[in-house]
């Protein structure tokens, strides 16, 4: 992995020791409504400044003018480096482009930013597999809990400004097309595409209003058997609605219910038995990634890519680094999640 090695956190110190000018990162976060982003931000600030960089954390709380005056503040502030997870990734042009005049490199983080051709890199996970594998745990549940189909499923979407969700969803529905196609899979609402299911900053409290409609229209006299679920914060709001009208107690199974990043609550909610799966993306790691890329960028050399054909901004390709995503259900919790030190044994 390329995480930081000692020698270069060794030899930066020293550098620093000596008097040097220590260079600045600045670090642009989305929200901290999301307990991810959190992690991201702490430990990216943890990693570059073990690795000897000075850094700026922000968080914008999901409001776009208020993450554009950070970007602008921290150009006006002279940062050597920007590494920005935006909150709608076609809204930074101008301010890359400032950043571009004033020679400050673009890290795209986790969230591609888009219709700009001032992105240097772009770190983050394999999004297309976190929707295969969604949609692979969302069948196997369906066969374990309700056995043969066909089965009533519903569809939700991240939200339509990050560039993730697209991937998310075509990443499952690769999975599911086939079997909505033979009759399997039973979309009862008929609701499907982005445009229909998307859910706009990933609201969790949007996504328990459209699951109330959903069953108040279309399963007061049949079962929803599973719900396509791209975030543990929708996951969390969908099992809401899904308890509000009975699921989860008497002869009424709960539905499978899919997810992603591992959160507290929804781990939680797995081994309780009520979200079936999570997707695993460990944050420490991809922060390390998005260091790698910075520290080579500021010594003028290339980082490590391993993806040079998928993420394309709509300007151009961006070199990219992704990492892999890890299924997390009942069986394997424990092992992902508390033993690689991601969530305390004490919080259980």
């Amino acid at each position: 992995m390329i995480l930081r090695t000692l020698a270069a956190s060794t030899a930066a110190a020293l550098i620093l020791s000596s008097g040097a000018y220590a260079e600045t990162v600045g670090i642009a976060m989305p929200t901290k409504s999301s307990a991810r982003w959190i992690s991201d931000g702490e430990s990216m600030v943890a990693q570059f400044e073990e690795a000897g960089y000075d850094t700026i954390l922000q968080y914008a709380e999901d409001d776009i003018p208020n993450q554009v005056a950070q970007i602008e503040n921290m150009i006006t502030r002279g940062v050597d480096v920007l590494v920005i997870a935006a909150i709608d990734g076609t809204t930074l042009s101008n301010a890359l482009e400032n950043a571009h005049y004033a020679d400050i490199p673009v890290i795209s983080y986790d969230r591609l930013i888009r219709d700009s051709e001032y992105v240097s890199y772009y770190a983050t996970f394999d999004n297309f597999q976190v929707g295969v594998l969604q949609a692979s745990s969302l069948v196997a549940g369906l066969e374990d809990r309700f056995g043969e189909g066909p089965y009533n499923v519903e569809l939700f979407g991240g939200s339509p400004d990050d560039n993730n969700a697209y991937f998310f969803y075509n990443g499952a529905m690769s999975v599911l097309d086939p079997l909505i196609a033979d009759g399997t899979v039973n979309i009862v609402s008929g609701q499907t595409g982005m445009e229909k299911v998307g859910t706009l900053r990933w609201d969790g409290a949007v996504a328990q209003s459209r699951m109330d409609n959903l069953l108040s229209a279309y399963y007061t006299d049949q079962p929803v058997h599973g719900v396509l679920s791209p975030y543990d914060g929708l996951s969390i709001g969908i099992l809401s609605s899904l308890k509000g009208v009975g699921y989860g107690s008497g002869d009424m199974p709960m539905p499978i219910v899919s997810g992603q990043d591992a959160e507290l609550p929804s781990v939680k909610s797995i081994i309780a038995g009520e979200q079936y799966s999570t997707v695993f993306k460990d944050t420490r790691v991809l922060a390390g990634v998005a260091v790698d890329m910075a520290e080579a960028v500021l010594e003028g050399t290339d980082p490590e890519i391993n993806d040079t054909e998928t993420y394309d901004n709509g300007v151009k390709i961006i070199p990219s680094y992704l990492l892999e995503p890890v299924l997390v259900d009942s069986s394997n919790w424990k092992e992902v999640v508390v033993e690689s030190g991601y969530h305390d044994a004490e919080q259980f």
